[in-house]
């Protein structure tokens, strides 16, 4: 069974770079931020960078890009000038992967603060009506993630997504990105094959397992409900191997493509994207 199995990688140098470096681990799918991730403004993406971006997609065979949107962005905020900020924020994000050919951008829906879940649910409905006003629906569309419900973080749980879907005038513009270590980390357990069934089960009944377009497949290292967000290394977490197993065979997924968002740097001299890939491979039965 063919899988798309990338990472998130670095543009530093280029995008093309992020394409080059996920076909030296030989992985056949890549993620990356189309700006600095912990700044709002963003220089202008030029025809060149363009050029080589697709070019070396085209190259390497490489497929399905995806964008990850700034961790700055808060769509749930009570503060009018930060949600107006984020919102603004947004578009562009979507404008940037839209000029580059990348069909999605990841978002975490964001944190009600000093408001209430309901309030900050209805808030993020509300922006990505203005986000929909703003921008092209035949470009680039938003993939909500589940998060680890750190804190008054949104999106732990599956109700929560499927309120803020229902709380948008077109949700069939927004898609999800199911996040491993986010989902077993907020509570959601994945280890026994009936576990794993059960977990799916919740998530199709609340928001519908056709509307998931991208998985983020991370070990955790927090425990089981912690409500961290702390990735590990495929299999060296408190997830192990098995949840993974039971991901990589489902057939129901087999079109999804799935992104490492792991530790970077080498182990015994060998690149840890590729380590973790491989690992990944050896699951497909």
């Amino acid at each position: 069974m063919t899988r798309y199995l990338g990472a998130h990688m670095s543009i530093a140098g280029g995008y093309y770079r992020a394409v080059d470096a996920a076909a030296a681990c030989s992985m056949n799918c890549v993620q990356l931020f189309t700006k600095n991730n912990n700044q709002w403004k963003a220089k202008p993406i030029v025809d060149d960078e363009v050029a080589a971006f697709r070019d070396a997609l085209a190259r390497h065979k490489v497929e399905h890009p995806l964008s990850h949107a700034s961790y700055l962005i808060n769509l749930a905020s009570p503060d009018e000038a930060l949600r107006s900020q984020s919102i603004d924020a947004m578009v562009i994000e979507l404008e940037r992967a839209t000029q580059l050919g990348i069909p999605y951008v990841v978002l975490h829906p964001g944190s009600f603060t000093t408001g209430s879940e309901a309030e900050g649910i209805a808030e993020v409905g509300r922006s990505l009506d203005e986000i929909h006003r703003r921008t092209d629906p035949a470009g680039a569309a938003v993939l909500l993630e589940n998060t680890a419900g750190q804190g008054s973080n949104l999106g732990w749980q599956v109700e929560q997504l499927a309120a803020m879907l229902d709380a948008t005038a077109d949700a069939a513009r927004v898609g999800i990105c199911f996040d491993t270590c986010h989902a077993f980390a907020a509570g959601y357990p994945l280890q026994s094959a009936e576990e794993y069934a059960e977990t799916m089960k919740a998530f199709d009944r609340a928001v519908g397992l056709k509307r998931i377009r991208a998985f983020h497949l991370n070990d955790s290292k927090g425990a089981f409900g912690s409500r961290k967000d702390r990735h590990e290394h495929i299999g060296h977490g408190s997830l192990g191997l098995e949840p993974f197993r039971h991901l990589l065979n489902d057939r129901r997924f087999a079109k999804v493509p799935m992104y490492l968002e792991t530790p970077k740097g080498e182990h015994e001299g060998r690149d840890w994207d590729a380590i973790n890939r491989e690992a990944l491979l050896s699951l497909i039965g």
